[in-house]
């Protein structure tokens, strides 16, 4: 037998062990420096990206400080928290097709160069399209650079 595929709320109400608070490895210690790395929970990061108001963006790098401060740690990791940034945007589209009218506005976090992301649901071209709606100005990609958002510095929420 086969095991179901979890949904994607399942995977972002996922707790287990969540958060943690790690030694930065090694490995990423020449990046990130010495000292206590948080691994968040997937509905941190949900939970802060719900807080974007429309026509503004947070960069993935304020996501990621914003809960390194909150759990008093140097840094969080950057991997997971891109990981769980997907999630809660795959989760938002899910419950958009279960009729659910409010989601995460996810496609107002961008790159730290104001980039736009290309693994969100439908890709740059709806990140694109949202943002559009919401009065910004899109930038077309240059050679393999993303698209991206046109004056973003000026649109950045404070977390």
């Amino acid at each position: 037998m086969f095991k179901a595929r979890k949904s994607w709320r399942e995977k972002l109400e996922k707790t287990e062990g969540l958060p943690k608070i790690v030694d930065i490895p090694k490995k990423m210690e020449e990046k990130l420096g010495k000292g206590k790395m948080l691994i968040p929970k997937p509905l941190d990061v949900d939970a802060l990206i719900c807080e974007i108001k429309r026509g503004k963006l947070v960069t993935q790098e304020q996501i990621r400080d914003k809960l390194a401060k909150d759990f008093k740690v140097n840094v969080t990791c950057p991997i997971t928290t891109g990981i769980f940034i997907r999630i809660a945007a795959e989760t938002a589209e899910e419950d958009l097709r279960k009729g659910k009218k409010q989601i995460t506005p996810y496609w107002r976090v961008i790159k730290g160069d104001g980039s736009l992301n290309e693994k969100f649901p439908g890709g740059v071209k709806a990140q694109a399209s949202r943002l559009k709606e919401e009065g910004h100005r899109i930038q077309p990609s240059k050679g393999k650079k993303p698209p991206q958002v046109k004056d973003f510095a000026k649109y950045l929420q404070r977390l």
